[in-house]
């Protein structure tokens, strides 16, 4: 009844999209805050055009999802809608590209069930953004060249300018998207006073953030080139395909390259595909990491149903087996994207199928890792970091209380302290990590610093003396952070403002 009045091709995205949002909704808020979750909501509390690491867009929605108190099912509700949306889109794209119920329905499961896709759905992070609006542009584009209004060349350009105040690797997708249009006779789009209007568009929204980062001397090429140095895993061409493959799921990896062939054979929707091809080299160009170019895969899964209909149009009975497979081979990696398992459980799971499917090939990072995998353990130990912070606070001396501050080593430990400390007459929280560094140190002495997980700037012999006050552990956390100490250091020797500079990391 509710959909009455909805225009019938209309209905199935609809319908499409809410079950993705509910799945989504049930899946997602377990375990714990994850350590990024919380510096975004960190970062949403002190709004501006930008951040040492990201735009604004993402810790604006974090922090406006904890307004009425800490809600992990809140938080994670704004990473489903974007979800949602995306499934909702790719079904347009389906019908945009002439395709029926069986189209749709492939290409909603693999667009819910594709693992980065889940992944980018299920906590809040600057991909969720663009997880929705890079097809959104692409569903525009594709209605341009089907003979739509030129008019609609703003609305992509607001999709590309909002999805670039969320993450800047969509400047890769829009510059592959209008190279793709220049290799073929589609090139015609641009020649409108619509498409300098979307650009206008796309600049408007995209320029408070480029200022700001311009006014702090572009941390985020330092960032970038720090993590290239050292933290991020660089991938050789053969590897970054291969894990293209293994992010999408290998059997629903089927799915979109059916779809990139398509395209090509494609001659109207040819520039999606070429446009596809030159995102990804221009990523493996810059080193990026795997994951970075994975809001493009919702185009391809839209045009694999579509491919994949087309095959099957003289042998129909294969469909429902074809549906049956997606759906099993998504679920079968779902406990890699969704925390739907218990900790224990996930851990016999990942000893037994993780070496057999290559799991290690989607590392993205340097470090020690676990049994538990970095995401999954990166959201665990938070409030049990803040109750012992909380804790070494409470036994100091009045006089001591009156001059500390507390000092971290990465924005997460600072994020969970101050997220999970509120309310506590806890002191600020400093840290040399990324935004942390500009926000600086409050004005604060340092006489008295509790130092969490560092040694009082033994190297620097910073302070006169130094105490390990506690040793933090909690079960299924980073090994890095487990069994950490938690310092306190009395009487500094030079000023922290002094100090503050060689402090600086930004990775």
């Amino acid at each position: 009844m509710v959909f009455r009045n909805v225009d019938s091709r209309l209905r199935v995205p609809i319908v499409a999209g809410l079950c993705a949002f509910v799945f989504h909704l049930i899946a997602n808020p377990h375990y714990g805050f994850f350590r990024d979750e919380l510096y975004f909501i960190i970062c949403g509390r002190h709004p501006q055009w930008g951040y040492v690491d990201q735009p604004p867009i993402t810790p604006l929605l974090a922090a406006a999802s904890q307004l009425f108190g800490h809600s992990l099912f809140a938080l994670r509700a704004v990473a489903a809608a974007f979800g949602g949306a995306s499934v909702y889109v790719i079904c347009l794209l389906v019908l945009e590209l002439g395709g029926g119920t069986f189209a749709l329905t492939l290409a909603a499961v693999a667009g819910t069930l594709s693992p980065v896709l889940a992944a980018f759905a299920m906590k809040v992070g600057p991909d969720m953004v663009g997880l929705w609006l890079w097809p959104l542009a692409a569903l525009y584009l594709l209605r341009i060249v089907h003979g739509a209004s030129a008019r609609l060349w703003p609305a992509i350009g607001a999709a590309i300018g909002f999805s670039l105040e969320s993450k800047y690797s969509v400047l890769y997708f829009a510059a592959a998207m209008i190279a793709g249009l220049l290799l073929t006779p589609e090139r015609r789009i641009l020649r409108s006073k619509w498409f300098a209007g979307g650009v206008i568009v796309a600049v408007a929204t995209a320029l408070p953030n480029f200022l700001w980062q311009a006014f702090n001397g572009f941390p985020m090429w330092e960032l970038l080139r720090n993590g290239q140095l050292g933290k991020n895993v660089i991938l050789t061409p053969a590897m970054f395909l291969f894990a293209e493959l293994l992010i999408t799921n290998p059997l629903l990896s089927l799915v979109w390259i059916a779809g990139l062939i398509a395209l090509f054979l494609n001659p109207r929707a040819r520039f999606l595909a070429y446009g596809y091809v030159i995102l990804i080299v221009l990523m493996i160009a810059s080193h990026a990491k795997h994951y970075y170019p994975a809001d493009v895969y919702p185009i391809l899964f839209a045009a694999g149903g579509v491919a994949w209909e087309s095959v099957t149009r003289n042998a129909r009975l294969l469909r429902p087996v074809a549906i049956a497979l997606a759906l099993l081979a998504g679920l079968a990696m779902l406990p890699y994207v969704e925390p739907i398992l218990p900790e224990q459980t996930f851990i016999a799971f990942n000893q037994a199928v993780g070496p057999k499917i290559g799991a290690s090939a989607a590392v993205t990072e340097h470090s020690k890792q676990t049994w538990m995998s970095q995401d999954w353990s990166d959201m665990h130990g938070w409030p049990q970091l803040a109750d012992t912070v909380s804790q070494v606070y409470d036994s100091l001396s009045p006089a001591d209380r009156a001059h500390a501050v507390i000092a971290t080593g990465n924005y997460g430990e600072a994020s969970a302290i101050e997220f999970f400390g509120a309310g506590r007459g806890l002191p600020p929280v400093i840290s040399g990590h990324n935004q942390y560094y500009l926000w600086g140190t409050h004005g604060v002495s340092g006489q008295v610093l509790i130092d969490v997980g560092g040694d009082c700037g033994a190297s620097m012999h910073l302070y006169q003396s130094a105490k390990r006050a506690a040793v933090f552990r909690a079960n299924y956390i980073m090994p890095y952070e487990n069994d950490m100490p938690i310092m306190v250091c009395r009487g500094i020797k030079k000023p922290l403002a002094q100090v503050w500079p060689m402090v600086k990391h930004y990775e």
